[in-house]
């Protein structure tokens, strides 16, 4: 699987790469074509930095007290909150990041992280939102607590229906052939094509 992967840049700042695998791949809520392994991005601090530095730049004259920061994205949250507290409409605002659970595809808060999320403007920070269920959910989890959503920032991103600016640093046109389907519908599935791997927000595992 790995000898057919390849690299992607994003055409905003070539320190943003991610590997690219192609093949059959089941992840949460889709089956999909290719596996964008984005651990240099979550991993690598100058690559984490210059992502932090693009969300900064397109939501600085968004107010923020919050990021929510999932799917280990949380070295890109600090960059990201402390470029927005150095410039805009956020200067010399001390920005939180947290890390809720999600449960059964909800946001669950704790009591101890309820005073970061009520009454405050929150940015929704994560990896992939290829079908928007991610950050959907997240947006009514926010609401849910009292919390008003601002915007959502993503390292790889589809298409989908989102009623906050959306800001991507790679989407689904980057990559040829990619196609993401619900797992009953899935074409590879019926033609009897193998799952490659599983995978979610920690990497991936092989199906042997």
């Amino acid at each position: 699987m790995e000898t057919r992967a390849y690299e992607i840049f994003s055409h905003i700042n070539r320190e943003i790469s991610v590997r690219v695998m192609p093949g059959h791949f089941a992840t949460k809520h889709s089956h999909v074509s290719h596996c964008i392994d984005m651990t240099k991005v979550k991993s690598d601090l100058n690559s984490a930095k210059a992502a932090a530095k693009i969300f900064a730049d397109s939501f600085s004259g968004t107010p923020v007290d919050t990021v929510i920061s999932l799917e280990r994205m949380k070295m890109v949250g600090a960059f990201l909150a402390d470029n927005l507290a150095h410039s805009g409409i956020n200067l010399r605002q001390d920005i939180a990041v947290i890390t809720p659970e999600i449960s059964e595809d909800k946001l669950l808060l704790r009591d101890n992280f309820l005073p970061y999320v009520k009454d405050k403007n929150v940015l929704i920070l994560t990896a992939s939102a290829t079908t928007g269920k991610t950050v959907n959910s997240a947006i009514r989890g926010i609401r849910y607590y009292g919390g008003n959503a601002v915007g959502a920032a993503t390292v790889f991103g589809g298409e989908f229906t989102c009623d906050v600016p959306v800001v991507k640093l790679l989407g689904v046109g980057d990559i040829s052939g990619y196609s993401s389907y619900a797992p009953v519908d899935c074409p590879l599935c019926r033609s009897g094509v193998k799952v490659d791997a599983v995978v979610n927000s920690y990497g991936y595992s092989k199906i042997i």
